[in-house]
């Protein structure tokens, strides 16, 4: 290999990647249609289980033991450790309960002691003020629990909404899991060039617009995060210039016994300058620090494994 130019090895390395991305690709598309003919709660457990066992194996959980040293310096190397495997628990039953989608969300407003999902009287208020206004709304989520239910929860109770979204980087996968989030949701609208202006023209539309806001990205807006600097999903700050609408965070929590609670919180009003106009960086801070609180109450269940400052 060494005696090959250097063109020919970069042309070997795309090939070696296509070909792992494709059977990456092919197992997920197999895991997720198998999945679908198991219990799901039993398979929630299994799932929980396996990534228990490999996930700290792994060097996301390095990462994400840097990330939780820096963000509770007080915190125990044992405390560390329990919350990381409860973020691994997490994921695992996440990755089941993708595979039953149109299964997840089991809510009956008739019969809530029935349902597997809790939702505070005043979040159901909040919802039904936002779905029947007649206005849109900017409504933010982040990775916490399972965070793909604010959007099934949208639609089932008759929410207009678009929901961006990031496409994985394995075709075969995207196609599964697009047809998948399909079943339950809203308009799905892919990161990219022209997602601005078909998330700003949503809200025009008088349509309410999601976003999970907690990745880090490239230009978006500085903002503090656990006592560090880092930037907020740029997508945020440019619907905030284009677009004035009332702004709600949702956030989901996982519950013993695969049950969970959602809840909605009161408007958020945009931090203005001195000329009255919207302050973007003060507002999306504002946003930050919301999502900040609701990471703190439950970090084991917020996705800790990416680098989230640089």
């Amino acid at each position: 290999m060494a005696l090959l130019p250097a063109s020919t090895k970069a042309r070997a390395r795309e090939a070696a990647k296509s070909i792992g991305g494709s059977l990456i690709g092919a197992a997920t598309v197999g895991m997720l249609r198998t999945t679908r003919y198991f219990d799901p709660a039993k398979t929630s457990d299994f799932f929980s289980r396996v990534v228990k066992t490999i996930g700290p194996r792994l060097r996301e959980h390095r990462i994400g033991r840097a990330n939780l040293t820096a963000a509770f310096p007080e915190k125990s190397p044992e405390e560390i450790e329990t919350i990381l495997m409860g973020v691994w628990d997490n994921l695992g039953r996440v990755g089941a309960e993708f595979a039953h989608m149109d299964q997840v969300w089991d809510y009956d407003r008739d019969h809530p002691e029935k349902s597997r999902i809790e939702l505070p009287p005043r979040s159901i208020e909040l919802f039904d003020q936002i779905r029947d206004d007649g206005k849109p709304a900017l409504i933010f989520a982040s990775h916490l629990a399972n965070w793909e239910l604010p959007a099934l929860a949208a639609v089932e109770h008759g929410l207009d909404a678009a929901i961006l979204y990031r496409r994985p980087n394995i075709a075969s996968a995207d196609r599964i899991i697009q047809e998948m989030r399909q079943v339950n949701m809203g308009t799905l609208i892919p990161a990219g060039r022209d997602a601005p202006l078909r998330l700003a023209q949503a809200l025009k539309d008088g349509k309410h617009v999601a976003m999970l806001i907690d990745q880090y990205l490239t230009g978006g807006v500085e903002v503090t995060f656990f006592g560090r600097k880092t930037r907020a999903n740029p997508m945020l700050a440019r619907l905030l210039r284009q677009v004035e609408c009332p702004i709600h965070g949702v956030r989901i929590i996982r519950l013993p016994g695969n049950r969970f609670r959602g809840e909605l919180t009161e408007e958020i009003k945009p931090v203005r300058n001195a000329e009255g106009k919207i302050d973007i960086q003060g507002t999306t801070q504002a946003i930050t620090s919301v999502v900040e609180g609701w990471v703190r109450e439950h970090p084991e269940q917020w996705l800790w494994l990416h680098r989230r400052w640089r």
